[in-house]
């Protein structure tokens, strides 16, 4: 007799399959209605649906108001208030504060944002539990919702707290003039201490405008040198006698023209 020749093998299902041969397949998205759906095209096209109007908005406010031309910049000018683009306004504000500052300059540069951007990467690993409401989810929604409030205050803040009128007149583009440095003009302005604040070529610096162009009359200009105008120009500045008053007004109202 043949080996295996009139055999017979009978299954009996009342005898489970090892584990190993279970097939291990998730359950299909649609056992959890209103939990979750599918990603391809359900959840991308919300996705790209979203983006598409932020970006168009953005780009409407590009269009509106288009960012201004500033003058050329100068590294030696040391009065020049600098400001960053309006995503990191925040992070600007941020490093005005006493212990974000200054010695604690590390802290408001380093530390706190990257607390705050290391949270954010961890969020999914640390709150990664299946509820979708955010009042099930207390500390994701509670830190989330401060997260937002001091970006949007510090950014508010920065902006209220800045000196536009000044950052506009230092980033005035103003036409570049052939200064006769040999003139009795240039050189009362340069014994006065004039090229100290307004610059070497009158292009302005350390907070005070240009004297190119003002449209100021030479009497204007004599009365202003003599009298001061406004907290950063106090009077008495100018030492010399009617004579030297003169020639430096007159040279200063025709600078630019």
């Amino acid at each position: 007799m043949h080996r295996g020749k009139g055999m017979k093998f009978v299954g009996d299902s009342r005898v489970p399959a090892p584990e190993s041969r279970k097939r291990m397949l998730p359950k299909d998205y649609s056992e959890y209605p209103g939990k979750t759906e599918a990603f391809w095209p359900n959840f991308l096209l919300k996705e790209w649906m979203i983006g598409a109007v932020f970006l168009v908005g953005f780009l409407s406010l590009t269009v509106a108001h288009p960012a201004p031309l500033e003058r050329i910049a100068d590294p030696t000018d040391t009065g020049y208030i600098p400001l960053p683009d309006w995503y990191f306004l925040f992070l600007y504000q941020l490093l005005k504060y006493t212990y974000a500052s200054g010695p604690y300059t590390v802290i408001g540069a380093m530390i706190i944002p990257g607390l705050a951007f290391g949270g954010l990467l961890l969020a999914p690993f640390l709150d990664n539990g299946p509820e979708r409401r955010a009042r099930k989810r207390p500390l994701a929604t509670g830190f989330m919702l401060l997260a937002l409030a001091a970006t949007v205050f510090l950014t508010w803040q920065s902006v209220a707290t800045h000196d536009w009128a000044a950052a506009e007149r230092q980033g005035k583009i103003v036409a570049k003039v052939d200064i006769d440095k040999t003139s009795d003009g240039y050189k009362i302005a340069n014994d006065n201490t004039c090229l100290t604040c307004h610059g070497d070529s009158f292009q302005g610096g350390a907070g005070a405008p240009t004297l190119i162009g003002t449209g100021l009359s030479a009497e204007e200009v004599a009365k202003i040198a003599k009298e001061g105008k406004g907290g950063k120009m106090p009077p008495g500045i100018f030492k010399g006698d009617d004579e030297q008053l003169k020639k430096l007004s007159e040279f200063i109202s025709g600078l630019g023209k």
